[in-house]
């Protein structure tokens, strides 16, 4: 059974390696976390923002935002923060550090989703790992995500979605995926998207 879907930007991240707020980088003439929260607008009547708490003065009064409750280190403790608010909801959730993200793959994961995984989730053509970040996390891959963490093992997401009951799809391109952690990765997602804008 399809449980109710909403979009969740995770926008928390310390942002280390690129030394700025990933969130705060413009690709599209704003705020890459704006940007991704209005196009989540245009297929969900529920989006929010994942950010840490500190990050909340920063931002326009009109976006709806979870803090992260810092329970789980690593990028589950946004989404974990997100189901710990609203148990019955699934989450189809995208990071601020994927600048190629348009409106066609947020439809594609939409229309592609199988409810009977744990998740739907983008994957390269080339590595047929699962992306995480640009996934729609059924509301029941939570207390699972929770009891990975709490093992000890591990805090990798992408770890979580290879050993459990994932739904693969593929991009109509590898660069959808294109993933933009540092300075570098930035110069070329923005040369990417000028190929793709000409």
């Amino acid at each position: 059974m399809k449980t109710k879907l909403n979009g969740l930007v995770l926008a928390g991240g310390k942002s280390t390696r690129m030394g700025t707020d990933k969130g705060e980088l413009a690709y599209h003439g704003k705020p890459h976390r704006e940007y991704l929260y209005e196009l989540l607008e245009e297929f969900f009547d529920d989006v929010y923002l994942s950010i840490r708490s500190e990050q909340q003065q920063n931002l326009p009064e009109n976006l709806k935002t979870i803090t992260d409750k810092d329970q789980y280190r690593g990028p589950l403790n946004g989404m974990i923060s997100a189901h710990q608010e609203f148990p019955e909801v699934s989450w189809l959730v995208v990071a601020t550090d994927l600048p190629l993200i348009d409106k066609d793959s947020i439809q594609q994961l939409i229309d592609q989703r199988n409810p009977e995984k744990i998740a739907t989730a983008y994957a390269t053509n080339q590595s047929r790992l699962p992306e995480p970040m640009f996934a729609i996390w059924e509301a029941n891959s939570f207390p699972k995500a929770i009891e990975y963490l709490e093992s000890g093992t591990n805090t990798c997401p992408r770890k979580f979605l290879i050993n459990s009951e994932t739904e693969l799809i593929f991009p109509s391109s590898d660069d959808i995926l294109i993933n933009a952690n540092n300075k570098e990765e930035y110069e070329l997602a923005l040369k990417k998207l000028q190929q793709v804008e000409s």
